[in-house]
């Protein structure tokens, strides 16, 4: 189904939401507040267990915050809805695992949206900058974000000077999980997330609760929380049904069944 600049596809388990606004699926304040609606209703709806956000087209992934939106008189902080600049990138208790497949360019906020993501897959002719440092602004989340995923050096040119970074070497930073043709990006995001949807849910929602949560917390402190279950997360994990069945599912050398209780 079509949201105005969206197209979701609901594959039982698996949310797929494509942002296509050509030319370059740019993101105003009114298409971010969509796509926070739209994540919020995958975060809340329990029957969905993975998203797979990407670009319309071939061209771009997402070109970032609408600069014709900005020149009409939006500015850089605006009502982006629950879910901040993109809807995912600040969505409180966000605890599924989403897959950004990156099609194209992924400038600016359209970087910082894959960032927002558990896992990227980019195709081969992908590449990603944050050109804001030539518009004498700042590239806020990626400046919080990439100095703690990629090497600071690394991260810091990219910040310093915009330049161009190929998949290939955004692959072997660490950035992106897997680099692959274009004809094949959704064919493995898809497979990624239905590996993933068939996976245990609730050790994904304590997974990343505690590492949304302990961030910047000291080791000692943020593992006395996890034993002493602080985190709600693993508080309803380690009294599961599920925790359960998979000590007896290793003990009989067997595949488990989740039931997410």
């Amino acid at each position: 189904m079509s949201s105005g600049p969206l197209h979701v596809t609901r594959n039982g388990p698996v949310l797929e939401v494509v942002l296509d606004r050509p030319k370059a699926n740019a993101i105003d304040a009114a298409t971010s507040r969509v796509m926070s609606e739209t994540f919020v209703k995958f975060r809340d709806d329990p029957d969905l267990r993975v998203a797979i956000v990407t670009g319309g087209g071939e061209k771009f992934f997402c070109a970032g915050w609408d600069l014709k939106a900005g020149a009409a008189g939006e500015g850089p902080v605006s009502d982006y809805g629950e879910g901040g600049f993109g809807g995912i990138q600040e969505l409180p208790n966000l605890n599924k695992p989403i897959i950004a497949a990156v099609n194209g360019m992924a400038v600016g906020g359209g970087f910082e949206l894959a960032l927002s993501a558990d896992m990227i897959i980019a195709a081969e002719h992908a590449r990603f900058a944050l050109p804001e440092i030539k518009a004498g602004t700042l590239a806020d989340a990626a400046t919080i974000k990439l100095p703690r995923r990629i090497p600071y050096h690394v991260a810091m040119d990219l910040l310093l000077t915009g330049r161009w970074m190929e998949s290939g070497e955004a692959q072997m930073r660490g950035l992106v999980n897997e680099v692959v043709p274009a004809a094949e990006l959704m064919t493995r995001a898809r497979t990624l997330a239905k590996m993933l949807a068939e996976g245990p849910t609730l050790v994904f929602a304590a997974i990343k609760e505690v590492v949304r949560e302990t961030e910047g917390m000291q080791f000692t402190e943020a593992l006395r929380r996890i034993n002493e279950r602080r985190f709600r997360t693993v508080d309803i994990l380690y009294s599961s049904e599920d925790q359960r069945e998979g000590a007896i599912a290793f003990a009989e050398k067997r595949a488990p069944v989740w039931k997410g209780r």
